[in-house]
């Protein structure tokens, strides 16, 4: 079980080295890998070590920016995003990151806590499921489990 977090720009800390295999789908062995993308280093904690417990790789994101640049550079199997990151809006980053990795259209999971319509509008807009925060850890790896591709899809 690997935790990686990726403060505010590109240029932080990374615990693994990039290689040219980080395209591939599933490329860390039989771990489906999920970017979690959250401003709160507490939140981004709490749901990296939910996710690596459940047997995830996990990549966590504190701004827009950063989260994109992962996108860009590594394959993403399935992206928990808060909906207001103060650099970037999420729907936002969701729609940059699917035109990267379409796949990530239908593996997109929103978390906010915001209630407004506008809210709940831009999230529909997107297609995708979201979990309301305050939510249970159990309720989002259930969720996340239910987006990520399966060992034996990838394998073959």
């Amino acid at each position: 079980m690997t935790l990686k977090v990726v403060l505010g720009s590109a240029g932080a800390e990374r615990s693994r080295p990039s290689s040219p295999q980080t395209k591939d789908a599933m490329s860390y062995g039989n771990q489906a890998r999920v970017l979690v993308v959250d401003d709160e280093p507490s939140i981004c904690k709490a749901l990296s070590m939910a996710l690596s417990r459940a047997g995830y790789d996990v990549i966590a994101a504190q701004s827009g920016d950063a989260a994109l640049a992962i996108v860009r550079n590594e394959h993403v199997d399935v992206m928990l995003i808060d909906l207001r990151i103060p650099d970037m809006r999420g729907d936002v980053i969701f729609e940059v990151a699917a035109g990267h990795q379409p796949h990530l259209r239908y593996q997109t999971l929103f978390m906010t806590g915001d209630i407004t319509e506008r809210a709940h509008k831009l999230i529909v807009a997107c297609k995708c499921n979201f979990l309301r925060k305050p939510f249970d850890l159990r309720d989002m790896t259930d969720a996340i489990a239910a987006l990520a591709p399966r060992a034996q899809d990838a394998a073959g």
